[in-house]
């Protein structure tokens, strides 16, 4: 069975994720859960607790407080957007600064802290599992990627984060203090090159797709590198990923010869996709569940659609009206006006509008442009149970093809034949020619390529060009580099705030 499409079967495992809970929540009995203890007996029950740990990639894109759009919203290139301005205060106040302690979304801890937990139990109980050697030491290498890679989300979106390697007792969660991030990091350097050697280096897609290789294990890494400025560490390992620019690589990676293929949403773990987070339809997502571990659905589909689209003629695209959040900047536009991704990027709803092909009702800071990468289509609409605008399945890249060569060309400091030949790669696959090869270069093109993926914040705050370039939005140096930590972490913890935001 497909990973994507395996249900993780207990709930145990998530009962102490949280790093701030209340005793009498933790003393309460679960009737009809799996007991963690009795769990884990067999192979099968050891994949249900590997699926779980899977479980959290859903991040990305599902649920409102979604990587994807909140990180959108804090860039140059897009608005928070939604219904008005107090649509939904984490995102709202990230887009324009004014984020603080009680308006960040303490999702954005508790997921990937929860994700942390069920690694750390699940590495305690695969060596008493009766599987072969193999099958543990892949699931061992699988689990320790993704806490790597879970850290490394805590660790660039909040800084000074707990390091917690092991399953604590409740009632030393609130004791625990903060690691210094380089603490942090050496972890998950550690996690991931541990790892890798027992990953394959292929996937069969028929039965695996959706697990880690050795190739996006490697990716992570690199990417943990370059965000260190090990440069050179970096481009080693990207290279290992990459390959000949545009050509062979030992994965068997390659460019989507066209750009709107990846946007094709049955075009699910295509050539390019080196890590990915996974949706389906199937899951019956209904409001009660909706950002829950039992929804699966692809949320920012919904969330990016123009409200009240209605197409007026058979010529206009056949879009779900949604509810405009990530509008696209103008700024954005004029960047792209004359790139050959624009079509594939960007809803130019001005000119439909324009034409009479289809209307809309613009909201919280309209320019007409919305992110068309992930826009949701009538014919994407779930004919299951649940609500359907929650049941979108397209699934989102974490990390693709495209990415790493550019990575890598940051990495070898922008100068260089094979740096060359990486940024000429990415610029041939959409019919653009040559230019010389240059940090700026490099940068501009992974605004174009990736637009709207999520990236661009980061990219800004790990080159040390957010400060300038986010200024007009509030942006302060040496504070809005991180997310403040949530209020709801703080109390009755030693976590400490980060500095700034006190």
């Amino acid at each position: 069975m497909k990973l994507r499409n395996l249900k993780w079967s207990f709930l145990a495992m998530g009962m102490l994720a949280m790093v701030s809970c209340s005793e009498e929540y933790l003393d309460t009995e679960f009737l009809g859960a799996v007991n963690e203890e009795d769990f884990y007996s067999n192979e099968t029950e050891a994949y249900s607790g590997l699926v779980s740990v899977y479980d959290l990639l859903r991040k990305q894109s599902g649920g409102f407080e979604n990587m994807i759009a909140m990180l959108n919203a804090g860039s140059d290139d897009f608005f928070a957007g939604g219904g008005s301005p107090s649509d939904g205060a984490g995102i709202q106040s990230f887009s324009n600064y004014t984020i603080n302690s009680a308006t960040v979304p303490r999702s954005f801890w508790s997921d990937y802290y929860q994700g942390v937990y069920r690694a750390n139990l699940l590495l305690t109980k695969i060596p008493d599992v009766p599987m072969s050697d193999a099958t543990k030491a892949r699931f061992t290498a699988e689990t320790k990627a993704l806490r790597g890679y879970y850290y490394f989300q805590l660790v660039t979106l909040f800084r000074d984060v707990p390091l917690i390697t092991q399953p604590v007792p409740a009632a030393e969660y609130y004791n625990i203090l903060q690691a210094p991030p380089a603490e942090v990091y050496a972890q998950i350097e550690a996690d991931l090159t541990a790892a890798i050697p027992d990953l394959p280096m292929t996937l069969d897609p028929a039965t695996e797709a959706g697990r880690l290789n050795k190739g996006a294990a490697q990716a992570i890494l690199g990417k943990v590198y370059l965000y260190q400025h090990k440069d050179a560490q970096a481009a080693a390992t990207f290279a290992e990923v990459n390959g000949t620019p545009g050509g062979a690589n030992q994965y068997g990676y390659s460019l989507l010869p066209n750009y709107a293929d990846l946007w094709n949403i049955d075009n699910k773990f295509n050539s390019e996709s080196i890590f990915e987070a996974s949706h389906t339809k199937e899951s019956n997502a209904g409001w009660g569940n909706w950002g829950s571990g039992s929804d699966e659905g692809n949320s920012l589909n919904i969330m990016v659609g123009p409200r009240g689209y209605v197409s007026l003629n058979a010529t206009a695209p056949q879009y779900v009206a949604g509810w405009s959040f990530n509008t696209v900047t103008l700024d954005l536009v004029e960047e792209m006006q004359d790139d050959p991704r624009f079509d594939a990027t960007i809803l130019d709803m001005n000119a439909l509008v324009q034409a009479g092909a289809a209307n809309y009702t613009p909201a919280n800071a309209d320019t007409g442009y919305f992110l068309k990468k992930f826009m949701p289509t009538n014919a994407d609409l779930t004919d299951g149970g649940g609500d359907q605008v929650l049941n979108f399945r397209q699934n989102t890249y974490i990390i693709r093809l495209a990415d790493t060569y550019l990575l890598e060309a940051e990495a070898l400091g922008g100068t260089g034949a094979r740096a060359q030949a990486l940024l000429d790669a990415v610029r041939a696959r959409v019919g653009l020619p040559s230019v010389p090869v240059s940090m700026q270069a490099i940068w501009d093109e992974r605004r174009l390529e990736l637009a709207g993926e999520g990236h661009r914040w980061m990219d800004l705050v790990r080159t040390g060009r957010a400060a300038t370039v986010l200024a007009p939005r509030g942006f302060q140096a040496n504070k809005n580099e991180y997310f403040p930590i949530p209020l709801r972490e703080l109390e009755n913890t030693k976590i400490v705030q980060n500095p700034a935001y006190n």
